[in-house]
């Protein structure tokens, strides 16, 4: 009889809640400020902290992969404990060496432990996106595996899933995505003297600018338009929010008027690691095509 195991990394920003009670295992990236200060992503350091020292780095931090050293940890910790199957979803590989480390672990492991090949499997995604993109899918796997499904339908759930999977953000200033590339210089400079707000989104592992609009309040007007038409009816999205109170306060606002079938699977604030990237004044929703 299969007895599986549901982990992912900390970039999936799932809950601590969800993590608790569904029992998934969380591996933290390591982020280092300007100062070389290293933090592992929500343990040493929340996404409001983490916020909060972006704003005051002339330079953005950056991150680090997931050791090598805590997947044979994992490995080692999840075969002991008597799972025949560990199914682990990674942040895309195209923004992080993590998912190759991951791969790297799982040779060594069955390397030094031959007698496990025969009675205990791992199996990797690699999400190929960021954030809730995927963690929706894994709170999801964890309940299926509670559920008694087989480690074959819950790893096609988490595929099917994050293939179709609709990340979208709106960073309500531009400093950090002017700071990581996702934008130019100029263009930042010309979004932030009209006021526009760009939809990113990641197609094919890549950040890429779906739209602007002008002003906040069509960014969010944007947002949940797109979530309306787009999203697959009946299954799980969430909303996302940085460190702006009043922002995410208009965006639950507009979300309690929008005409949606079911509330949000969470109400989160975005991860350490993708607020680098997008700044921690944002607004965002993740939802399945």
């Amino acid at each position: 009889m299969e007895k599986i195991k549901i982990s992912t990394d900390s970039t999936a920003d799932i809950p601590q809640s969800f993590c608790e009670e569904l029992n998934i295992s969380v591996l933290p990236l390591t982020v280092i400020t300007e100062d070389g200060t290293e933090y592992r992503d929500g343990v040493d350091v929340t996404p409001a902290e983490f916020y909060k020292l972006i704003d005051a780095s002339t330079k953005l931090p950056i991150s680090s992969q997931v050791s090598s050293a805590l997947y044979e940890e994992l490995f080692e910790e999840t075969w002991h404990a008597g799972y025949t199957e560990l199914i682990h979803t990674s942040i895309n590989s195209k923004g992080s060496g993590t998912y190759q480390a991951a791969v790297m672990s799982r040779d060594l492991f069955f390397e030094e432990h031959p007698e496990a090949k025969d009675s205990f499997r791992i199996h990797l995604i690699d999400s190929k996106t960021y954030s809730m993109a995927y963690g929706v899918p894994v709170i999801e796997a964890a309940r299926m595996a509670q559920a008694g499904s087989s480690a074959e339908d819950i790893i096609a759930h988490i595929q099917d899933w994050v293939e179709h999977a609709r990340p979208l953000f709106v960073p309500l200033d531009l400093r950090c995505v002017k700071k990581s590339g996702r934008i130019s210089p100029a263009a930042a400079f010309v979004g932030d003297a009209l006021g526009l707000k760009p939809l990113i989104t990641f197609e094919d592992g890549e950040a890429k600018i779906i739209g602007k609009v002008r002003g906040e309040q069509k960014a969010i007007a944007a947002l949940l338009d797109a979530c309306i038409k787009e999203r697959r009816p009946g299954t799980s999205y969430t909303l996302i929010h940085g460190g702006n109170p009043e922002a995410h306060a208009r965006l639950k606002e507009a979300h309690a008027q929008a005409a949606m079938d079911q509330p949000p699977l969470t109400d989160y604030e975005v991860g350490c690691v993708i607020s680098i990237n997008t700044g921690p004044n944002m607004v965002g929703m993740i939802y399945r095509t």
